[in-house]
C-alpha cells in the first residue's frame, strides 16, 4: 500500500494551480471537468502519480470559499534548504507565517507556508 494523493477543495482553481506550481514548485499532472455534477479537479505534485503522492485540487462550481474547522492541521513537505526554499516562496508571492527555525523541543528545522485558501503547509528540511 501507499497514498496517492491527498484532496483540497479550492475556492479558485486557476489562482490555487498557480500557488502550487509557481509558488511551491509542482507540476500540474492532469486536470478534468465533471458537467454533471459540477466540479473540476486538478492533479499537482512533485513527480507522476505512478510514484508520488500528490495533491486533488477540486473546485465545486459556485463555492468560493470553504471553513477550515477545526480537524485540518498540514501538508508536510521535505526540502533541502529551508531557508532558500522559504526566500524564494516569498519572492515568489507566497506568505511564510512561520519563518524556518527548530521544532520545539527539537533540532529538526521547520516552517510553515499558507496557500491561497487558508491551508497550512509545512516545510521540514531533510538534508
Amino acid at each position: 500500500m501507499r497514498m496517492l494523493h491527498t484532496m483540497l477543495r479550492v475556492g479558485d482553481l486557476d489562482r490555487s494551480i498557480a500557488f502550487y506550481t509557481n509558488v511551491m514548485g509542482m507540476q500540474l499532472l492532469r486536470q478534468s471537468e465533471n458537467e454533471a455534477y459540477k466540479y473540476t479537479l486538478a492533479f499537482v505534485g512533485y513527480g507522476d502519480e505512478a510514484n508520488h503522492t500528490v495533491l486533488e485540487l477540486t473546485y465545486n462550481w459556485g463555492v468560493d470559499k470553504y471553513e477550515m474547522g477545526g480537524a485540518y492541521g498540514h501538508i508536510a513537505i521535505g526540502v533541502e534548504d529551508i531557508y532558500a526554499t522559504c526566500d524564494r516562496i516569498k519572492a515568489a508571492g507566497g506568505e511564510v507565517y512561520r519563518e524556518p527555525g527548530p521544532v520545539k523541543g527539537g533540532n529538526t528545522v521547520i516552517a510553515f507556508v499558507r496557500d491561497p485558501d487558508g491551508y497550512a503547509i509545512e516545510l521540514i528540511e531533510r538534508k
